[in-house]
């Protein structure tokens, strides 16, 4: 790969190589070689620019989690070391919740949870990202409902005048990469059906997806078959069913081993008029970035992966609801 170390074979090799060697080999100043100084990380709960503040948010996390580990489960990626890669990073992590932080005091729980992260790369640095953790997942194996956990971060910040905003397009920052994907078929089907799924043609699932479909969605909730699917996207759909659903990121791939995949990155941007997952409705402005993965096979879409942050959409209602 031109412009990159030489010790990695290929571009999924770099994102699993990097990510291992920054969190479990403690090389954490390595970011200074890997990410640029001036990158752009967008989380649900956050937006952070520079490098420093990277480094920061990694050294707080492994003081709260030291036994974290990051497993690379997949890597859907895009574009050409020349011109810059897009990876959609899939993890699942483990790790003990061993010291106070971010998420209270420590409670000595075991946690899996995913992470799907999309990140842009070239000449050997990240300096674009956008990267959703399950955070309900996380939350509710500590104790949490993640509404709950949302609203006492919110005084644990502060309160409401001073707490870290979530990302929303208001607090938006701008970072060098402008690609959209690729044009493989892959992609394109897959995002024909979550376009087709979020204008209500909930016929997809039945049309589109394999029987014995596996789904992984936020909250660590495992699905098998076509109900939980139509439950979940349903379910968060009719909580806003007037948002815009927005594709801002689509990826499909045919590799070696591998079933044909999709990685599209998406967001809802609406008001919470309808009752869905997240309870009688408010009227709030609410921002929602999404992620999601889909592997298929001889019988349709057979694992689907997706992710959203309940706490940072809970976040976001609870500020500007006044219900606090």
């Amino acid at each position: 790969m031109k412009g990159f170390d030489p010790k990695f074979k290929d571009f999924p090799d770099y994102i699993i190589g990097i990510t291992k060697e920054i969190w479990e080999d403690r090389g954490i100043a390595t970011l200074h070689d890997y990410y640029g100084a001036d990158i752009v990380v967008r989380t649900p709960g956050s937006v952070v620019v520079g490098n420093q503040g990277v480094i920061a948010a990694t050294m707080a996390t492994l003081a709260e989690f030291p036994d974290r580990t990051l497993l690379g489960e997949d890597v859907i990626w895009s574009g050409t070391p020349e011109e810059g890669m897009l990876s959609s990073h899939r993890i699942i992590s483990t790790a003990t919740h061993m010291g106070n932080g971010v998420y209270g005091n420590a409670t000595g729980k075991r946690l899996v949870y995913r992470v799907l992260a999309d990140c842009h790369a070239i000449n050997n640095k990240i300096d674009d990202e956008w990267l959703i953790r399950d955070q309900s997942a996380i939350v509710q194996q500590m104790g949490w409902d993640p509404k709950d956990y949302a609203r006492d971060l919110i005084a644990r910040e502060g309160g409401p005048e001073v707490c870290v905003q979530p990302y929303t397009p208001s607090n938006e920052q701008p970072g060098p990469y402008k690609g959209t994907g690729n044009d493989n078929e892959w992609g394109e089907k897959y995002t024909d059906i979550l376009n087709r799924i979020m204008n209500a043609d909930m016929s997809a699932v039945e049309a589109e997806y394999d029987r014995a479909v596996q789904s992984e969605y936020p909250g660590g909730v495992t699905g098998h078959s076509r109900g939980p699917v139509d439950r979940f996207w349903m379910g968060l759909r009719a909580s806003f069913p007037n948002a815009a659903f927005t594709i801002q990121h689509q990826i499909g791939r045919e590799d070696p081993m591998m079933p044909p995949r999709a990685a599209i990155r998406w967001t809802l941007h609406g008001t919470h008029d309808g009752w869905g997952v997240f309870g009688k409705p408010t009227g709030t402005e609410v921002f929602v970035l999404g992620i999601s993965h889909a592997e298929f096979g001889p019988w349709g879409l057979r694992r689907e992966y997706t992710l959203f942050d309940e706490t940072s959409v809970w976040k976001q209602i609870l500020l500007k609801s006044g219900d606090l």
